[in-house]
């Protein structure tokens, strides 16, 4: 731990504490000599201006009560753990949908590398320590990104025509966007549809000609955009319907019990080693396709459709390779 870390957590010890600290606990979380605590202690409170205070009878220090409030250090400060996730963070703006994060976010970016090059002093970021992959991201036009993003923290209505892959009609939609969802890689746009009145998700790489509007947009509480984009399984909106039973193998149990499927989900083992999860969902596409890529290590077990739709899916499947095969 070199000095700039053991002052930063001796600033944050003493602007944390309620009472003196003793001088043992401030070697004990510094981790140095007693001679390295008395000089970090001098260069808090004699450099930087620190408002320490000192009990030498009872071998404490605190830091002014007129003063604690006040006092901040100068700059930018961060632990080691902190510049790993700022770097992190770059690396994930450098590489995630460079199109679009990379051009919106671009003063962003620079700011942060310039904050990683004071911290480093002149040493070279090991930026290749960091790797970010990006799964099935399709294209999207920056220039749809940033008048979305417009729109939305502008609080203006929206137009724009939209093509969505079910049915691969296009309509003109008139919304009021209500937030900005990053989901698998992918960007989503919640919002108030004017024509359907209701709430709504468009992928923003199926929009085309997005125009803001001068009216305010219609805003929806928080509560109710949960309650009806986000109490589902995946992307797909409105309430659950039903409650999906799934069964992993023990093989697969290994995984599936430290996933994140739903924020409602309910799991446990079963005697056998196997694992259960319990999941809401609307429409059981996504869900179906989540399933599907642990093969024979997972079984729906309920409800009686859910079952009966992936049995379908499954002899859909075998029919193509039987097909493939017979030609």
């Amino acid at each position: 731990m070199d000095r700039y870390e053991r002052t930063l957590i001796l600033h944050r010890m003493l602007k944390a504490a309620r009472y003196p600290v003793t001088l043992k606990r401030v070697q004990e979380e510094l981790q140095c000599s007693r001679a390295t605590m008395y000089r970090d202690i001098a260069f808090l409170r004699d450099a930087l201006g620190a408002p320490i205070e000192s009990d030498s009878e009872n071998g404490t220090i605190h830091y002014a009560k007129d003063e604690v409030d006040r006092f901040e250090l100068p700059g930018l400060w961060l632990s080691s753990e902190e510049l790993a996730a700022l770097l992190a963070l770059n690396e994930l703006l450098d590489r995630s949908d460079p199109g679009v994060l990379a051009g919106a976010l671009a003063p962003f970016r620079a700011r942060i590398e310039s904050l990683l090059s004071d911290h480093a002093s002149g040493r070279a970021l090991p930026v290749e320590r960091i790797r970010v992959i990006a799964s099935g991201a399709r294209t999207l036009d920056q220039v749809v990104f940033r008048t979305v993003s417009s729109a939305l923290l502008n609080r203006k209505r929206l137009t724009f025509e939209y093509r969505a892959r079910t049915t691969n009609a296009a309509t003109t939609r008139d919304v009021s966007p209500q937030r900005l969802a990053h989901y698998r890689d992918n960007w989503y746009l919640d919002a108030w549809d004017h024509g359907k009145e209701a709430l709504r998700s468009f992928a923003l790489d199926r929009m085309r000609n997005p125009k803001v509007g001068e009216q305010a947009s219609l805003d929806r509480d928080l509560a109710e955009l949960d309650a009806h984009l986000a109490s589902s399984y995946g992307i797909f909106s409105g309430p659950p319907k039903a409650t999906a039973v799934l069964r992993f193998s023990e093989h697969a149990s290994r995984w599936v019990a430290d996933e994140h499927w739903h924020s409602q989900q309910e799991g446990h083992w079963l005697p056998d080693g196997r694992y259960e999860l319990k999941v809401p969902y609307s429409n059981s596409r996504e869900l179906l396709m989540d399933v599907l890529k642990y093969g024979p290590d997972a079984e729906v077990v309920g409800p009686v459709s859910l079952r009966e739709e992936m049995r379908i899916l499954l002899q859909l499947a075998i029919g193509s390779y039987q097909t493939a095969r017979d030609s």
